[in-house]
């Protein structure tokens, strides 16, 4: 039980299970069920002492179980910000100013691995699925980045999965922005150079419809290669980098400020460690 004044007196009213975010807002996580009128009488409270205190959004997080109180939270002012597999987040913003709550993930993060051996054979597979189905031009292995996963490690599991060869991150040559594709989000997709640490393949039957080792050049010279952007300059980039005339981005571990986790910096590091 909570106190809030109203009418100058105090009143004992249920309020919300929340907590203050970082930003002046509240968080809350529903995790008992409720049915839709009490949920609706605690929110009203909540979002009385809430106004009164000077906060600024809020934070509904309902678990897919709760699915029962979405529309008296719609009702009462919420919108939707996303959606993951166990649960929904909905927002609110109280004062009689501009919204500055972030929107919503923006971009898809994506990696392409250059994965060539000392015979300047490039590591190249056909998909079965997606554009490239059925068309018989060979790629670089692709994919997407798992959430909490480092674009290293995305990049050493996806050649892992797709061809059977274990690899070490070298690091970034390049990257690209890419607006209004997946479901309208943007694409950030990054081409890593990967070092083999073996080299028997073994083709992701899913997936993958053939995998192999080609010379660089004969990668270089299909029609998809020379037409296409990202492939074309990708296949320039790596040709710098065989003429030892390309320096990319390596990741450079560096701890938070404020609570001491890790993330990684990528930059060319080469003069910093020379120095």
């Amino acid at each position: 039980m909570d106190q809030v004044v109203a009418d100058n007196r105090f009143q004992h009213v249920e309020l919300l299970p929340a907590v203050n975010d970082d930003f002046g807002g509240i968080i809350v996580e529903m995790k008992e069920p409720m049915e839709p009128e009490a949920f609706r009488s605690q929110l009203r409270s909540s979002i009385s002492l809430w106004k009164l205190q000077g906060k600024r959004g809020v934070w509904i997080k309902l678990p897919i179980a709760l699915v029962n109180l979405v529309e008296t939270a719609v009702q009462e002012g919420f919108r939707y910000h996303h959606a993951e597999p166990d649960y929904l987040m909905l927002v609110y913003w109280i004062p009689e100013t501009a919204n500055t709550l972030p929107a919503n993930a923006t971009h898809r993060v994506a990696v392409g691995a250059i994965v060539m051996n000392d015979k300047r054979e490039l590591l190249v597979v056909q998909e079965k699925s997606g554009k490239f189905r059925g068309t018989g031009v060979w790629k670089i292995p692709t994919g997407t980045v798992d959430e909490g996963e480092d674009l290293f490690a995305t990049a050493v599991r996806e050649v892992k999965e797709e061809t059977g060869i274990d690899a070490e991150f070298v690091e970034i040559l390049a990257f690209r922005q890419f607006h209004k594709s997946f479901f309208d989000k943007s694409d950030l997709f990054f081409v890593c150079l990967m070092r083999p640490l073996s080299f028997d393949i073994q083709k992701q039957e899913s997936e993958i419809e053939a995998a192999q080792w080609i010379q660089f050049e004969e990668y270089a010279a299909q029609p998809f290669t020379q037409k296409h952007g990202l492939a074309k300059y990708t296949a320039e980039i790596c040709l710098a980098k065989l003429e030892r005339e390309y320096v990319g981005f390596s990741p450079l571990p560096i701890r938070s400020y404020f609570d001491d986790r890790i993330s990684y910096l990528y930059l060319n590091s080469h003069d910093l460690i020379n120095k």
